[in-house]
């Protein structure tokens, strides 16, 4: 068991949350009971995660998707309210932690989604040093990249192969991470993998020679809650659940 705050003071802290310029709030944005015992994690506060969160007796959810993002209208209706609303009648608190999650060079993201590719990153790139790269490995041709890429993410991809080049550098950003494919060509990578890909993108792959591959933004951000819930667990003896709620984007 842990108090509430200190569980917030700790994810504080071990995130550095205060470091980075962020779309929405990070932290503690749906107040619940004051002692947590079991902690859910998932991707996005979804109606769906938070239900099963119910069901699970949850005492608080940790995700990467919050509830309120910049730009957001902020009045509880409709489905903002429907969530807000399960939250608190069932007295569970909502950590969210948005591209602190991402960048955590242990439980984040990357380093998780690197990790699970069989790839270590050994520099960052792009902006707020988000994006990692390191060497291929064994993953040195595009045919064995793609094959593993795939596996991870459960998934077909969208490919765009490049010159077809032999890899010896490859750089990864999770979610909607499509605007750092001139970073990650700036940083040397023979191919970049993230969750989406838009129109330019195609373009530069073609005319630079880098592949460029979407592997799905849920796909590719399913390891960082998963992870920090897990650690946050052992650290503070809680029991903790990671409920995967698919989503095909």
């Amino acid at each position: 068991m842990v108090p509430r705050d200190e569980l917030d003071r700790y994810l504080r802290q071990v995130l550095e949350t205060e470091k980075f310029k962020d779309y929405g709030p990070n932290g503690l944005q749906v107040e619940g009971r004051a002692e947590i015992r079991k902690l859910v994690s998932g991707v996005t506060a979804s109606l769906s995660l938070i239900d099963a969160a119910v069901a699970a007796q949850a005492d608080a959810v940790l995700v990467h998707h919050g509830l309120f993002w910049r730009g957001q209208d902020g009045r509880l209706t409709g489905w903002l309210k429907a969530r807000v609303a399960r939250l608190m009648a069932h007295g569970i608190n909502l950590f969210a932690y948005h591209l602190p999650l991402d960048a955590h060079p242990d439980w984040g993201n990357n380093a998780q989604w690197g990790a699970a590719l069989g790839l270590e990153a050994d520099g960052r790139f792009g902006e707020q040093a988000l994006g990692f790269v390191g060497e291929a490995g064994a993953l040195n041709s595009l045919q064995k990249l793609v094959q593993q890429a795939q596996a991870v993410a459960g998934r077909e991809l969208v490919v765009v192969p490049g010159d077809g080049r032999a890899l010896r550098r490859i750089a990864w950003c999770s979610g909607g991470a499509q605007g750092y494919f001139e970073a990650a060509i700036a940083a040397g990578a023979d191919a970049f993998l993230t969750g989406e890909i838009s129109e330019p993108q195609a373009h530069l792959a073609r005319e630079t020679g880098v592949a460029f591959l979407s592997c799905g933004h849920h796909a590719s951000e399913r390891f960082g809650a998963r992870a920090l819930g897990a650690q946050v667990a052992q650290h503070f003896g809680l029991q903790h659940e990671f409920i995967e709620i698919a989503n095909p984007a």
